[in-house]
């Protein structure tokens, strides 16, 4: 494993085919749902073939990689980095830490580690994300992390019925 995708309690990895189980859970609980804009639960065959396809992200624009505690090796969330785009040196990300694992300095490590990835392992020159207004626990994440708020979407998300904006964030790796 790569210095740079280590921090001083986490550690980030690429996905294993026993991450499928863990996987098919966080992807199936509904409280997930609502940032990952999922409306039917995934197949434990669905999950199985995502995980055993290919991850680079120089071929899929996309990657997934899992959050793991140095210590023990408990995989406790995953952090996203999808819509790559090469020529413009951008692309998005987007995290999830299990519930009981919140508030304890992980996203913020996991994110300080990815953008050292995204800049110095991808040349990457801007991440970018979106939060719901509401979320404000991941906004202050994202914001302690470097992202600036860029945009407002007013009124963007059907929460049943309950409408809620969604903001645009960016972090410029590169001055």
């Amino acid at each position: 494993m790569k210095s740079m995708l280590k921090g001083s309690s986490i550690y980030l990895r690429t996905l294993e085919p026993t991450d499928a189980e863990t996987l098919l859970e966080w992807e199936n609980n509904p409280e997930n749902w609502r940032v990952s804009e999922t409306r039917v639960p995934f197949s434990k065959q669905l999950i199985n073939d995502y995980v055993n396809s290919a991850q680079d992200l120089f071929a899929v624009k996309q990657i997934r990689l899992m959050i793991c505690l140095l210590e023990t090796g408990e995989a406790i969330g995953s952090i996203d980095l999808f819509d790559y785009e090469p020529i413009h040196q951008r692309m998005g990300l987007g995290i999830l830490i299990v519930k009981d694992m919140r508030g304890k300095g992980y996203g913020l490590e996991a994110i300080s580690v990815t953008s050292e990835y995204a800049l110095n392992g991808v040349g990457i020159r801007n991440l970018y994300c979106s939060v719901l207004g509401d979320n404000e626990a991941s906004r202050k994440l994202f914001e302690r992390s470097g992202f600036v708020a860029i945009g407002c979407r007013k009124d963007w998300f059907n929460d049943k019925g309950n409408w809620v904006d969604e903001y645009l964030y960016q972090k410029q790796l590169v001055k």
